[in-house]
């Protein structure tokens, strides 16, 4: 702030023997200098303060705020006026006046006052004596002030004002936290959406398990109306209402995340269309919507969507389906909405029955059996197991195009087709018609990423072991009876004891912050990364006790990914949205590459992708191409998501969605070979599966198992399971363990082969180099005898 005239006046005198004059005189005129008027004095705590506490706002986590670079100032055109108005700093006394600064229990409590805590008051106190020691010149008042410090014409404490203006600088946040907490508010969720609020809507609660006609119930609503929406967890889902109601007359358009599909030739829109539960619309008007699945409205990661969905979509009669423990939650938003639930509660249409023993050998399988794996490892060891046993089988996991599950159905369902058994994992849960006659849990445990992404290994819970169970004897099979059982014998009461146990009712809902909320913060923190602003405003929050803000890892992930690469915030927060699987790193690597070109303003063509992906690609022949091949269907998987939203710069959709359905039968040809694939995999020690006799596995396992029910049942309310003790220690292999705990990929596995051999090839030659063992093993070259 420009000093007054008066100021400038009095500068003209003498420095020197005058110095105590000009003390003097800057005293008179101080409440005109500084960073607020009147703020040079003695700072009034208690005032000061209270025109910025934030009024009983929860603390922020201060860990999350991150500092920003304030450079020193260089020399300055016009000279240093500072040292001219007064006379130049002495650079030891101004590090003692800064060291008393910080060191003065008032300033660090009015620090305190004002949002700066320990930990943010040490790194701005550093931040600002660097600026001040290092600058060649000092802006006037600061230098003003500090020169009256020096002469004991103003106290050391005179400097909280420019201290705080820099600790605004580097903490922003500090600036408009009370605006951040008002963007961040996520109270009151059904007020987003003004055009649900404007209708009375009917609310219909299909409650029933699995295979109890709920959701055929709610079908028929759907095609009866004369406009509908349905919303599913999963495309097959979608896709599945697709063509049933196209085929029963009812004109239907599809919309998924990577795919768009218009069922009337001239491009318009039907009345009914079937859709991913995120890609809904909540402006478009509805007689009758359809929300699947909405217990899973509690989903850590997706639980968003069908909150959207349930308070937004604009439609006359909502029907929902789901488990019953999502009534009594659906029931309290709409409470908040004005909208009554009507619950209609179903039964399951054909038994189910828990056997009383269990398979114990690949022997006893019999037409119709199904074994859920909940490892890939068990998937492939399982399936090489049973083509042993001169047995065909065929193959269901997660990470499979959706083409090649529905291949892999339509083969275990075909009558006249030899493969009567299904290996799969708990994929088939949802999306599949499958005709199976008995379910068998190869395994009670299943490997999950806890809050902080640490890797967990606990029994399934109840709502898991229903819905898989609940596969057996459906309606439309040819088995009219369900069955379930275990591989092991140990593990028969654990599964009795989690299916008899009530499933826990919901008590939250999920919610999301929209990309306008992001884009709202990053005006008030501009120079913050996306990832850094997604932390704080979870952090800022506020939500209702019926809700909870989504954990948004996979988010950040790819924030931090592409993060060095310039894009506009609304671009890269799409981006940020791709679905993508950060296992997987050709998938990663090609996010960054996607981002990278666009922000090139370089169209990402059909051909161009062709040369990235190095088509045309081969049949696998292990299960690590086979892996590869997946990997690249989520590449154009990614691709065509990223279209939709960026179509001149992805402008190539059709080409690569034929590109796809290639891809899709090269991949489906390899799952129909898998058991060659694991054969040849574990011939070239790309894998190592344990090929135990039934005994002695069962044996293994149910020791497992017997130590996690344990576990389980001594739980404390507060902590969690312990992970079961490793009993097959000593009899896995090192690496096959390794390998399983995903701390060792196959690739690292061969290699690591590969320099041991040459290593014990070398040993006896005496010529072996110094740093063989350094990264990139340097190979000799074998002499022509040396076999």
């Amino acid at each position: 702030m420009s000093l007054p005239r008066s100021a400038l006046l009095w500068a003209r005198l003498p420095v020197g023997r005058h110095a105590g004059h000009w003390a003097a005189a800057c005293s008179a005129f101080r409440p005109h200098v500084g960073l607020y008027p009147g703020s040079l004095g003695r700072v009034p705590a208690v005032a000061s303060a209270s025109s910025s506490a934030s009024g009983g706002s929860k603390s922020p986590n201060t860990s999350l705020f991150v500092p920003l670079t304030v450079k020193p100032q260089g020399p300055s055109a016009d000279g240093d006026v500072g040292a001219e108005l007064t006379r130049p700093l002495d650079k030891n006394e101004v590090k003692k006046i800064l060291d008393k600064f910080y060191k003065r229990k008032e300033i660090q409590k009015l620090s305190a006052d004002y949002g700066l805590d320990t930990r943010l008051f040490h790194q701005a106190f550093i931040s600002f004596r660097n600026y001040i020691m290092q600058s060649h010149s000092l802006d006037v008042d600061i230098h003003i002030i500090l020169n009256d410090i020096c002469f004991s014409a103003a106290h050391v404490d005179d400097l909280f004002p420019f201290f705080l203006r820099h600790a605004k600088q580097i903490f922003p946040v500090l600036e408009c936290k009370d605006d951040l907490r008002k963007i961040s508010d996520l109270r009151i969720p059904p007020n987003w959406y003004q055009e649900a609020r404007a209708i009375q809507r009917k609310i219909i609660f299909h409650s029933g398990p699995t295979n109890s006609g709920k959701t055929y119930h709610a079908i028929q609503k759907y095609l009866s109306a004369k406009s509908g929406v349905y919303c599913g967890p999963l495309k097959l889902l979608a896709h599945e209402i697709f063509e049933k109601s196209n085929a029963a007359g009812v004109p239907c358009d599809l919309v998924t995340g990577e795919e768009r599909v218009t069922i009337e030739l001239n491009g318009k829109q039907a009345a009914h269309v079937a859709c991913t539960v995120e890609m809904c619309s909540v402006t478009t008007p509805y007689e009758v919507a359809v929300i699947d699945e909405i217990q899973m409205i509690k989903d850590p990661a997706r639980g968003w969507a069908w909150t959207r969905a349930l308070l937004g979509l604009c439609a006359k009669e909502v029907h929902l389906c789901g488990e019953a423990a999502a009534i009594d939650l659906v029931t309290e938003l709409m409470y908040t909405t004005g909208e009554e639930v009507e619950v209609r509660n179903y039964k399951r249409l054909t038994p189910i029955s828990v056997l009383d023993h269990a398979l114990e050998s690949l022997d006893n399988l019999r037409p119709g059996d199904c074994i859920v794996c909940f490892s890939k490892n068990d998937i492939y060891s399982v399936s090489r197991q049973i083509e042993i046993r001169g047995l065909e089988s065929a193959v269901i996991y997660g990470s499979l195009p959706p083409g090649t599950k529905l291949a892999q159905a339509k083969k275990f369902n075909d009558p006249d087709d030899p493969c009567k058994i299904l290996v799969a994992t708990d994929a088939i849960g949802m999306g599949l018609n499958l005709s199976i006659r008995r379910i068998i849990f190869y395994s009670l445990l299943k490997p999950s990423v806890n809050e902080k992404g640490e890797k967990e290994i606990e029994p399934i819970t109840t709502s898991q072991a229903l819905q898989i169970a609940g596969r057996a004897g459906r309606f439309s099979s040819k088995y009219k009876e369900g069955e379930v059982t275990t591989m092991n014998r140990e593990d028969l009461r654990l599964l009795k004891e989690i299916l008899n146990k009530p499933v826990d009712p919901i008590k939250a809902a999920g919610l999301h912050p929209t990309a306008e909320q992001i884009e709202m913060f990053a005006y008030h923190l501009p120079d913050t990364t996306l990832s850094n602003l997604i932390d704080i405003f979870v952090d800022f929050s506020q939500v209702d006790g019926q809700y909870f803000v989504c954990n948004m890892d996979d988010f950040k992930f790819s924030a931090e990914l592409i993060q060095h690469i310039p894009l506009s915030l609304r671009v890269r927060y799409v981006f940020c949205t791709a679905p993508i699987n950060k296992k997987q790193p050709f998938v990663c690597s090609s996010l960054l590459q996607f981002a990278r070109q666009y922000s090139r303003n370089e169209p990402l063509t059909f051909a161009w992708l062709r040369r990235y992906m190095k088509w045309p690609l081969l049949p696998p022949k292990n299960i690590k191409d086979l892996m590869d091949l997946e990997a690249v269907h989520d590449v154009l998987d990614l691709y065509l998501w990223l279209s939709y939203r960026f179509i001149d710069m992805f402008p190539d959709a059709s080409l690569v969605r034929d590109l796809q359905k290639e891809l899709d039968g090269i991949i489906q040809e390899g799952v129909h070979n898998i058991t060659k694939l694991i054969k040849i995999s574990e011939t070239h020690k790309l894998l190592n599966l344990e090929r135990l006799s039934a005994e002695s596995q069962s044996r293994l396992s149910g020791t497992l198992k017997s130590q996690a029910r344990r576990l389980r049942v001594t739980k404390t309310g507060a902590g969690k399971a312990v992970e079961p003790p490793s009993s097959d220690a000593a009899e896995k292999s090192l690496a096959s363990r390794l390998v399983q705990q995903g701390l060792l990929t196959a690739d690292i596995l061969k290699q690591l082969e590969k320099e041991w051999l040459t290593q014990q090839t070398e040993h006896g030659k005496e010529r072996t180099e110094s740093g063989t063992y350094s990264k990139g093993i340097r190979r000799k070259k074998k002499e022509p005898d040396s076999d």
